[in-house]
């Protein structure tokens, strides 16, 4: 077990984010960043797969799906703004290509960003060859919206499935690609209409029960760009701390981090 931290250690790089970097004093603030090799974690979140990030109890990543969403995207920023939080953000292709200004608003305000296919069909209900084109369109449309339409590099490398629907045929793709495959571990089933308050009290609940992991949120929803200020107060009020997710540096570049 000891050789196997080491091991996990010595690929997935950690750093502690700086708080004094927050011009809010009394935020929750991102507690560290946790960079994610595809080598180490081809796959995680406990909902599809056998493991999980490595996170210590009460820690928790934020990841939203299925935007960008101007109504509630813009939203959903704000609050994580206002805690100093970090968030990834797996975005749908079509709606990136439609809404570059805020894919470019997610990046530039330090959260990551993920991919969630060009339109969000379920991929496992397609032939490989037009799953994979869902695949691909929806990485080119990403980064076309980040970096523009003469920088395609693929240097996004984080993926979701929609609906989880992933394919041992999919999964050895993403694989041989370094993109690492995110489920979740705890999710608040906002795809359900309900309540901001119940929708509060129904993911408390859930991150009681299992004291740390990945939550699934959808950036798209009304209800949750609703709730989630109060439960960034939640975590913050109860000690549990938020972790950040980017890619790891590729075998080129420096991993150090001052």
């Amino acid at each position: 077990m000891f050789l196997r931290l080491l091991f996990f250690a010595s690929i997935v790089m950690t750093s502690a984010a700086i708080a004094a970097d927050c011009p809010r004093t009394g935020t929750l603030g991102t507690s560290r960043v946790l960079a994610v090799d595809a080598k180490a974690f081809p796959n995680v979140g406990l909902k599809s797969f056998p493991q999980t990030l490595p996170l210590a109890d009460k820690e928790v990543v934020l990841t939203f799906d299925d935007g960008p969403f101007p109504r509630t995207t813009n939203r959903i920023l704000a609050a994580l703004a206002a805690e100093c939080v970090h968030a990834t953000f797996f975005l749908v292709g079509k709606s990136a290509q439609a809404n570059p200004d805020i894919v470019k608003k997610i990046a530039a305000a330090g959260h990551s960003i993920g991919h969630h296919t060009w339109s969000h069909p379920i991929l496992s209900r397609l032939d490989g060859a037009a799953a994979i084109k869902q695949i691909d369109n929806g990485i080119e449309a990403d980064e076309r919206a980040l970096h523009g339409a003469d920088k395609v590099d693929d240097r996004t490398l984080f993926f979701r499935f929609p609906g989880f629907a992933s394919t041992p045929a999919l999964l050895d793709v993403l694989k041989s690609r370094h993109i690492a495959v995110f489920g979740a571990d705890l999710w608040a089933s906002d795809w359900n209409v309900m309540r901001p308050q119940q929708e509060l009290r129904l993911i408390v609940q859930r991150l009681e029960s299992a004291g740390k992991g990945i939550i699934l949120l959808h950036d798209t929803k009304a209800q949750t760009a609703a709730m989630l200020p109060a439960f960034l107060q939640y975590l913050r009020k109860n000690g549990y701390k938020i972790v950040h997710v980017v890619p790891a540096q590729t075998k080129s570049s420096t991993t150090d981090d001052k």
